[in-house]
């Protein structure tokens, strides 16, 4: 596609409540890298320091541990809040696009193939990180785009559930 350039990277904002006390964490593009290094076992490198953390499941969050301290960590990305607070924004045909301009590196589905709500269904890299897309609701996955080794377009359709 052609167009007017390139877009510059945005800082991404995240609500974040570490035991229980709020916080806005705002990450600028480049200022974190995170990689899985093992189930559960991130490395990740903040303003040239780094750090190993283990994350746990928990109910509506995670708990993390880092240098030997224990939190219990839930984020909140803006960008994966429902459009509608009204209870129906998982009804019908729901469209899973990419958050950000990328290229698609692992595609976890199948057109045809039921998934559950939360489900991760495309693997999108955008500068240097991966981020699992995940389905918005239980269903079929009704339309497949998303192709791996592709680029995609911050907003760009890569699959449908129904």
């Amino acid at each position: 596609m052609e167009g007017g350039g390139a877009a510059e990277p945005v800082a991404m904002k995240l609500e974040v409540r570490v035991d229980g006390r709020p916080q806005t964490v705002e990450v600028e593009p480049g200022a974190a890298d995170a990689v899985e290094v093992e189930p559960g076992i991130w490395s990740i490198l903040i303003g040239g320091r780094s750090y190993e953390v283990k994350l746990e499941p928990a109910e509506d969050g995670y708990w993390a541990s880092v240098d030997g301290r224990r939190f219990r960590v839930e984020v909140r990305d803006p960008r994966q809040l429902p459009r509608s607070r009204s209870g129906l924004a998982a009804e019908g045909r729901q469209r899973v696009a990419s958050p950000m301009p990328g290229k698609v590196v692992r595609v976890l589905v199948r057109e045809g193939e039921e998934v559950a709500a939360g489900q991760g269904m495309v693997v999108v890299e955008a500068m240097k990180m991966q981020n699992e897309i995940r389905s918005p609701k239980g269903g079929r996955v009704v339309m497949l785009r998303a192709v791996e080794g592709a680029a995609v377009s911050g907003g760009e359709t890569l699959a449908e559930v129904e």
